[in-house]
């Protein structure tokens, strides 16, 4: 790679603070759209769901910043190049999770559904944070790995191929689906299906996408594609 192109020090570190008080201001976001509609403070799954997501954003830069502290930076950058459609899918994907947690917590309030049960919560509970921690893994393994979908020929865009990318293609997109799906179960709202399952669908059909965008424009992409068969989830797709 042309070390011309490698990002100042400066920089990097400057990428990793604006990656971390992006995540931060995130998290904070949560915080309205879960306990508003909910009327109330006293709801330990969302306060659970929260913390999930602050363990996430501790366990990535754990992971990236001693091995690649530029990726955090090359994830708060200007997305030139990215996909438009991509970035349709993500925006749709963000309103369904806000629409989710907007719906369960009203569900909370008014008691439209009848409540999945603790052990279900905890069982949801158990599925994001598997999802999270599956995230974290794929994007320490994958000095690529930006917010949305584009080659990056300036940083020498490899296949990653370590970590669970010798499983699966597509090993964050399985995390994020599974932190979906939890999502909804620890909620404990049956109306929160609906916008969770959309969400979860976006998720198989960027894979899709994604697939076929690397397939045609990354070097390497497909010869890994032979040997490594599926693109979500091992043994069916």
């Amino acid at each position: 790679m042309n070390e011309q192109l490698l990002p100042s020090k400066s920089s990097v570190t400057s990428g990793v603070v604006r990656w971390s008080v992006r995540e931060l201001l995130e998290l904070i976001t949560f915080i309205p759209f879960l306990f508003w509609p909910a009327g109330t403070w006293n709801w330990p799954m969302a306060w659970a769901l929260i913390g999930l997501g602050v363990l996430r954003a501790v366990g990535t830069a754990m992971v990236v910043v001693p091995r690649y502290p530029e990726l955090l930076a090359e994830r708060v950058g200007v997305r030139q190049g990215g996909k438009a459609w991509d970035m349709a899918i993500i925006g749709i994907i963000r309103v369904m999770l806000l629409a989710m947690m907007i719906i369960a917590g009203l569900d909370i309030r008014f008691a439209w559904t009848i409540k999945l049960p603790l052990w279900a919560n905890m069982a949801g509970m158990v599925v994001a944070l598997a999802g999270h921690s599956l995230f974290v893994w794929a994007i320490g393994s994958n000095a690529y790995f930006v917010r949305y979908v584009r080659i990056q020929g300036e940083r020498g865009h490899t296949v990653a191929t370590d970590g669970p990318y010798q499983y699966v293609r597509h090993p964050a997109y399985l995390g994020m689906l599974l932190v979906t799906l939890g999502m909804a179960v620890m909620l404990g709202s049956w109306v929160a299906f609906i916008p969770g399952g959309v969400a979860a669908s976006l998720y198989v059909i960027r894979t899709m996408l994604e697939d076929r965008v690397l397939l045609t424009e990354l070097v390497g992409y497909k010869t890994f594609a032979e040997r490594t068969r599926y693109r979500l989830i091992p043994g069916v797709w």
